[in-house]
């Protein structure tokens, strides 16, 4: 699903200020896997994330998504693959705060051109899968930090990616719902799911399959998890 080949990220390239955050990354992902990335601040996670999700280029190496090459494409391309292929899920939901957990997690088939009663009728569903049916009239004001993210997981699903790319998606949550969003996490993954997660934080790290940690732009260990998520 996701092949990295020595991918580097500079800034301000070619200058006496010049900053490399990832050094000559190497890793691949296999479908139906669960990885999570950790790291400290710093490390170069969310840089890393943002090239996984098609969010920005590598200044050198190679990036391939379910057998695709990205790093060369357009600004245009890439924007189709994200719509087609990758769901996200952010720490800080990033749902629209005027309508509806249904019309939220309908967006995504909206702009698919999906017609207004089969995206209601598979909205509902995922809202089913996340045990948020029962809220789908409630905006996200109405809703807590966990039940907002559940609809975000609802939402990164609505376009059936190939993969879900979720950055922090426990760090505004106590560890208590924190742990009830990893364990939807893992639900999903069982159903076939690849999922990259990024997260600070060790334990759930290892509720994964996987656990692959940065250090200073570099993959320092990248290792199995007795007991994690089964890919």
């Amino acid at each position: 699903m996701i092949d990295a080949e020595n991918i580097t990220k500079s800034y301000f390239t070619g200058t006496p200020n010049e900053l490399t955050v990832l050094k000559n990354v190497n890793f691949h992902v296999e479908k139906g896997e669960f990885v999570a990335v950790v790291g400290a601040s710093g490390s170069g996670k969310s840089t890393l994330m943002n090239i996984l999700g098609a969010l920005d280029k590598p200044t050198s190496g190679g990036y391939a998504l379910d057998g695709e090459p990205l790093e060369k494409l357009s600004d245009n391309q890439l924007s189709a693959i994200r719509n087609r292929k990758i769901g996200f899920v952010f720490q800080n939901f990033n749902l629209i705060p005027r309508v509806t957990a249904l019309k939220n997690v309908e967006l995504p088939l909206f702009y698919m051109g999906v017609g207004g009663a089969e995206r209601e009728r598979k909205s509902r569903e995922l809202l089913e899968l996340v045990e948020m049916a029962d809220r789908a009239k409630h905006v996200p004001n109405e809703l807590s930090g966990g039940q907002k993210q559940r609809v975000a997981i609802a939402r990164s699903l609505a376009n059936d990616p190939a993969i879900i790319l979720a950055d922090e998606p426990t760090g505004a949550l106590d560890s208590k719902t924190g742990l009830m969003v990893m364990d939807i996490f893992t639900r999903i993954n069982r159903d076939g799911r690849t999922i990259v997660l990024i997260t600070h934080n060790p334990e759930l790290a290892r509720m994964a399959g996987r656990v692959i940690t940065l250090s200073d732009g570099e993959i320092i260990s990248d290792e199995r998890v007795k007991g994690g998520a089964i890919a």
